[in-house]
């Protein structure tokens, strides 16, 4: 497959409302010409996986560095492509030394739908990297069953509520709920907690309105190939948002604040 590591990448901004600012920007892998992460993950096989996930983790590092990136570095971690974690750390740690990209802003994303074969040696790929100051996130998060036990057995720093749970949330007081409780657990745990696919603006005052501070979608950028959102860009939706009507955590708590609500919906 000779085509197999003809890949670049996007970023997309992680934007922090609170103070804003932008806090991180999310790699993902794109085609040559702009094509979706798809096409290129298509040609992975078993046998390249390995081979693709440290290329990926490469590029992500010199593209970061040779733009300027100055805010956390999201990086999609595939676990199954770690045969030893010691071992494997290694094209990263280069990467990283030989373009002057400090360690602890690095962050792996976790992917919750992807199958692992074993707790144990995620675990294990989880102390190494915290050991080099690397930051663990649980991506695409979500309530059920595997991904609370998930979010017990591998104690990461950063979870990342799926899209399917933010979609609308403002039109849903259940959905919202569910999003306050995420947050006040992340509270509790240490945990920063950042919704993903946000779209619309009535979602992110929604979404302010349980205290959720970090957020990352089209509403603030679309992942920008081989380049970075300018903040002023990135940050400009935050003006349009209107003033909370009550403290950070408690806005959402009324059942006006959610259109169409009711307990027999």
């Amino acid at each position: 497959m000779p085509s197999l590591f003809a890949f670049t990448m996007a970023f997309q901004p992680v934007v922090d409302v609170q103070e804003n600012r932008i806090d991180a920007h999310e790699a993902l892998v794109r085609g040559p010409n702009g094509e979706g992460a798809g096409s290129i993950l298509a040609q992975v096989t078993p046998e390249t996986l390995y081979a693709f996930d440290q290329a990926c983790r490469v590029k992500a590092i010199e593209m970061a560095a040779r733009l300027g990136l100055d805010t956390q570095l999201n990086i999609n971690l595939l676990p199954n492509a770690v045969y030893e974690p010691r071992a494997c750390i290694r094209l990263t740690l280069d990467a990283a030394r030989r373009h002057g990209f400090p360690l602890d802003r690095l962050t792996f994303e976790l992917t919750e739908g992807e199958q692992l074969a074993e707790v144990g040696h995620v675990r294990n790929i989880i102390r190494e990297y915290r050991r080099h100051g690397f930051k663990i996130a649980l991506d695409d998060f979500s309530t059920g069953y595997s991904g609370l036990a998930r979010l017990a057995d591998l104690r990461p720093d950063i979870i990342k509520i799926d899209r399917a749970l933010v979609q609308d949330c403002d039109q849903d007081r259940v959905r919202l709920a569910i999003i306050a409780s995420l947050v006040a657990l992340g509270a509790e745990l240490g945990i920063k907690v950042v919704a993903e696919g946000i779209e619309r603006r009535e979602e992110a005052e929604a979404l302010r309105g349980t205290g959720l501070r970090f957020m990352q979608g089209y509403f603030f950028s679309r992942p920008v190939f081989e380049g970075l959102a300018h903040p002023q860009d990135a940050l400009a939706s935050l003006e349009t948002l209107r003033p909370l009507s009550a403290p950070p955590g408690l806005a959402w708590a009324r059942p006006e604040a959610v259109p169409g609500w009711s307990r027999t919906a």
